[in-house]
């Protein structure tokens, strides 16, 4: 199967996520400023990039379930089935987070994490061997980037190092679904 990306442009990545950077990427959802998920210092300047409250947790994807089950202390059965039925980009919000970045986590100990089905974001994750941090590329509160062109240019002046594929991709983006499981196995739509 060929791959739809340079492998230059994932090597460069990957090493910028290494080193503790931030980069901007596509993901399956909006394009995302994204961070080593268990580095604390590399969550907190994703925050300052985005100008946002370290109280408001930050998702991150993965690209299997293992790693799901590696940063979740106990993932309920419904979950399961929510990843494997859903159709659209789906974030789930687990009860307690493990092996994260303190910093990433709501203030309760809950994270919201996405299996990432899309090529690039999914294989990020598996190069990086970590869940990576996905939070839209845009100054909080003001509306996240439909398209890489939106993407203001103070945000790409300060990540370092911007992802060359899907750069020129006209389709536009929206964020994914959001849903919060309780301990009780009760579930919460949020968007």
């Amino acid at each position: 199967m060929d791959c739809p990306f340079e492998h230059e442009d994932m090597a460069e990545a990957v090493k910028t996520l290494k080193a503790g950077g931030v980069i901007l990427y596509p993901t399956d959802t909006v394009w995302g400023l994204g961070c080593d998920a268990t580095n604390s210092e590399a969550v907190e300047r994703v925050y300052k990039i985005k100008q946002r409250q370290d109280s408001k947790a930050l998702i991150v994807l993965a690209n299997s379930e293992a790693m799901i089950a590696n940063h979740v202390v106990e993932v309920p059965e419904v979950a399961w089935d929510i990843i494997e039925l859903t159709n659209k980009p789906t974030t789930i919000v687990f009860d307690q987070g493990r092996n994260l970045a303190p910093n990433l986590l709501a203030e309760d100990g809950s994270v919201g994490i996405r299996l990432s089905r899309e090529v690039f974001s999914s294989q990020l994750c598996f190069h990086l061997r970590k869940p990576v941090v996905s939070t839209s590329a845009n100054i909080s509160g003001a509306p996240a980037p439909r398209t890489f062109r939106e993407i203001e240019e103070d945000i790409i002046r300060r990540v370092d190092y911007v992802v060359k594929y899907r750069q020129d991709e006209m389709q536009v983006a929206v964020p994914s679904s959001i849903i919060r499981l309780g301990r009780g196995g009760e579930v919460k739509i949020i968007r």
